[in-house]
């Protein structure tokens, strides 16, 4: 086969993907815009651009629509929305001011008052909250279902209910890393799906993507992320994105510009200079991290371990993480012997990892997800999902491996 027909990696595809030196003064790598506004050439063509930011018209094969505002579009974003479609094989991609940006954009798109979410639980705090605290304020009811449950059982929620209009995945779930079944959802969708209504299948990937899942081809309609986390992955800076078919990311795109939740070029610029190391980093990170795992599962100071792949998650899980993913990522959770008062012990003993939220980023951070990041959930609602008082959340970063697991030792003899 001819070498121009060698199909190019998304290893090799973001160095040259959506950005043309010439269109910027030959420069290497994109110039940040930090500009707020846009000049038109002519009134036909500011016309042309509102039609489609508004979604007023669609845009024609091969057109390049005219920029307008940052809140709408800006250089560096758009660079940005090209090249990181790479590794999902997207048709287009969203980028938000935050995480969160990207779920209640992408949600209030879609869904409207008297309309039903069902979602996997547990699901990262600000989503949870979200879903149980703002989306009932619109009357659009949600209703959650275990992470990890069968077909069956995700089925009975929307088979008798025609307001069931979204299943949102995020699998492995936050924090306990249970795997939902994203292909069983999607042949839910399908079949009670009709002319009258369209059920969606939003999954987060920020966990697992874009290196070790690619939820789009196991049916998802949008994937959503935390670009905050491996995306940006050296913990300065705060963006989500929207994956998925030009048709719902355009719509997407509408309300990010109403709701104002638009990222900035800096930002952009910044997520834009991570992604060459995006797939190294993630590699290396489940590298440390599967040796931390080895050590935690012996130790005799630790009740368990929860981690993609792990036979003590159950045969179903690990069947679902071989159907799924292609990796176990750089997220795990272990169990401490007792309660709260020694995981804090560990957690306070901790020298060379950050006792801090978030994740994905070249350093180790740990963290208490019951006291923490779910603390808005009720006792009742962290029991039901699985988050106990004895749970601590570590994300591995780059640090030597041997290091990380001295720390840890020293740490939990304390506790």
């Amino acid at each position: 086969m001819s070498s121009n027909h060698h199909p190019v990696k998304p290893q090799t595809a973001i160095f040259s993907k959506g950005y043309d030196p010439q269109r910027s003064e030959g420069a290497a790598v994109p110039p940040v815009f930090r500009t707020s506004t846009f000049i038109f050439k002519t009134a036909a063509e500011g016309k042309r651009a509102f039609e489609l930011a508004y979604g007023l018209d669609t845009m024609k094969l091969g057109e390049s629509p005219a920029l307008i505002y940052t809140r709408v579009n800006n250089p560096n974003c758009e660079i940005l929305e090209t090249k990181i479609t790479a590794w999902d094989g997207a048709e287009d991609a969203a980028i938000f001011s935050s995480g969160m940006g990207a779920i209640s954009s992408t949600c209030l798109a879609f869904l409207k008052p008297g309309d039903t979410l069902i979602f996997s639980d547990p699901v990262y705090g600000g989503t949870e909250f979200f879903f149980r605290r703002i989306l009932p304020m619109f009357n659009i009811r949600t209703i959650p279902f275990p992470a990890g449950a069968s077909k069956a059982d995700m089925e009975k929620l929307v088979q008798n209910d025609p307001t069931v209009k979204a299943i949102f995945i995020e699998s492995p779930a936050n924090p306990t890393i249970m795997m939902s079944d994203i292909g069983a959802a999607r042949e839910i969708a399908d079949q009670y799906s009709d002319d009258a209504r369209k059920i969606l299948l939003i999954v987060d990937n920020t966990f697992m993507g874009p290196i070790f899942s690619s939820p789009l081809k196991l049916g998802a309609d949008v994937i959503l992320y935390s670009a905050t986390k491996f995306f940006g992955g050296h913990s300065d800076l705060v963006a989500g994105l929207a994956m998925g078919s030009k048709e719902h990311v355009g719509l997407i795109k509408v309300f990010r510009t109403i709701l104002g939740s638009n990222s900035d070029p800096d930002t952009a610029w910044l997520i834009h200079r991570s992604l060459a190391t995006l797939q190294i980093r993630m590699e290396k990170q489940q590298e440390n991290a599967i040796k931390i795992v080895e050590f935690l599962r012996t130790h005799p100071q630790v009740q368990a371990v929860a981690y993609p792949g792990l036979p003590e998650m159950g045969e179903n899980q690990v069947e679902l993480w071989k159907r799924q993913c292609t990796g176990t990522g750089s997220l795990l959770c272990f169990f401490t012997q007792g309660g709260e008062a020694e995981a804090f012990k560990v957690l306070d003993a901790i020298q060379h990892m950050k006792m801090a939220v978030s994740l994905g980023g070249v350093e180790s951070l740990i963290e208490h997800p019951y006291s923490m990041t779910h603390a808005d959930m009720t006792a009742a609602e962290k029991d039901h999902a699985g988050i106990t008082q004895n749970m601590i959340r570590l994300s591995v970063g780059l640090e030597d491996p041997d290091d990380l697991i001295a720390d840890l030792k020293q740490a939990l003899e304390k506790s």
